[in-house]
């Protein structure tokens, strides 16, 4: 059984920028008198690669997994068959969060539980029932350096072949000059079995192109993603070759500038971020993958190889990700629109690593405004919520006493007094919330109740006296505008984002049975509804305090507005958008809500034309402009990072509305399912999927001569209706209906 009491480490030093510590080689033999199946429990403050008689079993890279670990140190499980005599256990312990100088932004590098990276291990024996514990980690395992000299989760990796040990962590190796583990202090968290999809290799990608560039040679690979490049080469004892990781070029090399952390070190980081070294042994053809880290990029600088090493074969990109399984699509007619839904499902994927971050070429934090703003589209595309569900975790266990939340999940102790608020903290009600409405789970929900609790109860004390909140970041990434420079006052995304936040856990408590929770919660929200109506609605003009396209959708689509007001509130965010000629004019949260609200009230093709043109601003303009990923800003003549998620929610969008796919419609069966397509002027055909727990459903339309014909696929045991917009009707002239798989013929009135 693994034990707190039993890990040990290869050194006291920890990497540092001024001091670079190499990862350490462990190893430990012992003798099974016979063959038998056995398990190996393995946890680590930091990354690992484990090695069972010489082979790789590592289950994904960066394993076990990233987190606090004065909150939860992960261990992961392995079956293997011992064999008769002597076994060899191996391992390579990487950095991790555990030492973690690229993230000084965040004051990683003064975290409480900064250390060297430390291991604790068991081999325990399977006999029925019973278990035997074989081997537990202790100061007899010994330890050598290895040939990854420095490694770092933001920066790179620095790897010299001239410290390769061969077979190392096989049998019959002497290990005799070999030193001795070191006992380590217990790090402060709690074990927990990391019960998640491992990080997997997706796909391999060759260069389309290779740019001559100075004395270097630049890599195209011809899209954005994230993972590691594999170097092949044969070289010279001693040849330095250096790989630089990019989303963009400039002037005929590649640019860094976007993708900086900290501008008052930038003249020391742009010379190692994003970087992995390797020395040549100079023996034969070498091959090099990172073990500790990785990158997000499009292009490659290759500095210190000749002409004739300069090919296509020097470099693999391997790309990484959390294996996450298609759980849904989307495509169409317009092949702008296809586009989109592939940079959206690319920019979500090469986003989530163990979970979601912001970005993967710079911070690569869980911040948790982007997982709230894509975690639906996700859910539609992909099966995430095994991942959510321990990042969860994580979340609640960052809560402060007070109730408050970080602004990144893991946290060294950033992110409380500035990076969060309302529309960040979201987070804590958007995972279980939709993980609820699409897959019908409650765990979630149990299991973060009192997190829910303190945390409605944080917000009545940020309240002023009118009952309205202004305490952290608001409408970022404005379009044509700072990040931090919004449109939207944050009094009304703060307190809009409150109510939003109370009405889900409301729904999520009555899911539960929790039904003096439940009544808590709703009260919390109409006090937030109520304090929205009275001080930041102009009735004379149904005009959001504001008054811009954010303000007014985001009212809309939360429910502040009576029925009898919506139509004339929804006027005058049309009368914005055409004032701005159609365009978008929002940030992160007014975009995340504004195309529902246009679909809602009519006017999906205004949406679809405002995602999908290609002027500024635009999605489509991004596209035009060579996206491949999500970029973070809607900006003219600039950009910063090139993928981003957050403004992913434009897939749930085209499956949503476009398609129709509607899934537990009123949030309390998943096994209900509404059937809501909007035909686009613009399209020929639409056709999605989304896989419920109940089974696929597909969605195709297609427009014929005397109309449309919608094909259905409905999984047997999954009650649903249709509905269709107001100009249109089933043949038999209903514009509602019960409907079962089949094909049906739809007119227009």
């Amino acid at each position: 059984m693994i034990s707190k009491g039993n890990f040990i480490k290869a050194t006291e030093e920890y990497n540092t920028f001024e001091k670079a510590v190499p990862a350490y080689y462990f190893r430990r033999s012992f003798v099974s008198e016979g063959k038998s199946s056995a398990k190996i429990s393995v946890a680590v403050c930091g990354f690992y690669r484990l090695y069972f008689n010489g082979q790789d079993i590592t289950r994904g890279l960066l394993s076990p997994y990233i987190s606090n670990t004065n909150d939860y140190i992960y261990y992961d499980e392995y079956d293997v068959r011992l064999e008769s005599g002597e076994n060899v256990i191996g391992l390579i312990l990487g950095n991790g969060f555990q030492n973690n100088p690229g993230g000084e932004r965040w004051d990683f590098d003064k975290a409480d539980f900064r250390s060297a990276p430390m291991l604790s291990l068991s081999v325990t024996k399977k006999d029925g029932a019973s278990e035997d514990t074989v081997l537990e980690s202790d100061t007899s395992f010994k330890i050598a350096p290895s040939p990854i000299r420095s490694d770092d989760y933001r920066f790179g990796e620095f790897y010299d072949a001239n410290f390769e040990i061969s077979d190392w962590n096989k049998k019959g190796f002497d290990d005799s000059s070999w030193s001795f583990a070191l006992p380590a202090t217990p790090p402060k968290g709690e074990l927990r079995f990391a019960d998640v999809s491992p990080i997997t290799k997706e796909k391999e990608i060759t260069p389309i192109e290779i740019i001559k560039s100075g004395d270097g040679y630049i890599y195209d690979f011809g899209e954005s993603n994230a993972g590691v490049c594999r170097l092949r080469i044969k070289g010279k004892s001693g040849q330095k070759v250096s790989l630089c990781h990019t989303e963009r070029m400039k002037d005929g090399d590649i640019d860094l500038k976007n993708v900086c952390i900290v501008y008052e070190t930038w003249e020391r980081d742009r010379l190692i971020a994003h970087r992995d070294t390797y020395i040549c042994r100079g023996d034969d053809v070498e091959i090099y993958q990172p073990s500790f880290t990785y990158h997000g990029f499009r292009y490659v600088r290759v500095d210190g190889i000749t002409e004739a090493q300069a090919t296509p074969e020097l470099l693999t990109y391997v790309v990484y990700h959390t294996e996450l399984n298609s759980r849904g699509d989307f495509s169409c007619s317009d092949k702008m629109t296809n586009t989109l839904q592939e940079i959206t499902r690319r920019s979500i994927l090469s986003n989530f690593y163990h979970f979601p971050t912001d970005c993967p070429q710079r911070e690569k934090n869980g911040w948790t405004a982007d997982a709230a703003l894509s975690c639906e589209a996700a859910l539609i595309n992909f099966d995430p919520e095994q991942n959510y569900r321990e990042w969860l975790r994580n979340i609640c266990k960052a809560q402060n006493e007070a109730g408050a939340l970080p602004g990144i999940v893991p946290t060294a102790g950033w992110g409380f007094h500035w990076g969060n608020g309302p529309a960040w903290d979201s987070v804590l009600a958007y995972l279980p919330y939709f993980v609820y409405i699409y897959r019908g789970e409650t765990s979630m929900i149990t299991e973060s109740s009192s997190a829910f609790v303190s945390y409605l109860r944080y917000l009545r004390t940020r309240c002023d006296e009118k009952g309205l909140l202004s305490i952290g970041l608001g409408d970022w990434c404005h379009v044509g505008r700072s990040p931090t420079q919004p449109k939207a006052p944050l009094v009304l995304t703060d307190t809009v984002m409150s109510m939003d936040i109370a009405n889900k856990m409301a729904i999520m408590f009555e899911a539960v049975g929790m039904q003096k929770e439940k009544e808590y919660a709703l009260g919390e929200a109409e006090k937030y509804r109520n304090a929205i109506r009275s001080h930041l609605i102009d009735f004379n003009t149904m005009l959001v305090f504001g008054e811009c396209q954010s303000c007014q959708a985001m009212c809309l689509y939360y429910g502040v507005f009576e029925k009898d007001e919506k139509q004339v509130a929804f006027d005058r965010l049309l009368d914005m958008i055409h004032d701005f000629d159609d365009h978008i004019d929002v940030g992160v949260l007014g975009g995340r809500v504004i195309f529902h609200v246009l679909s809602e009230f009519g006017y999906s093709d205004i949406a679809f034309k405002m995602i999908t043109r290609e002027d500024y601003p635009s999605y489509g303009n991004w596209v035009k402009r060579g996206a491949t990923t999500l970029w973070e800003v809607f900006l003219p003549d600039s950009v910063s990072s090139m993928n981003h998620h957050f403004w992913g929610d434009i897939s749930a969008f085209f499956i949503k509305r476009i398609a129709g796919i509607c899934v537990n419609p009123e949030k309390h069966d998943v096994n209900t399912l509404k059937i809501n397509p909007h035909f686009i002027e613009a399209l020929d055909n639409a056709s999605a999927y989304h896989i419920a727990p109940s089974g696929k459903i597909s969605v195709a339309w297609q427009r014929i001569d005397e109309g449309i014909v919608l094909n259905l696929e409905i999984p047997e045991g999954m009650a649903a209706t249709a509905e269709l917009d107001a100009e249109y009707c089933f043949e038999g002239g209903e514009s509602a209906r019960a409907i079962v798989s089949g094909a049906y013929k739809i007119i227009k009135k």
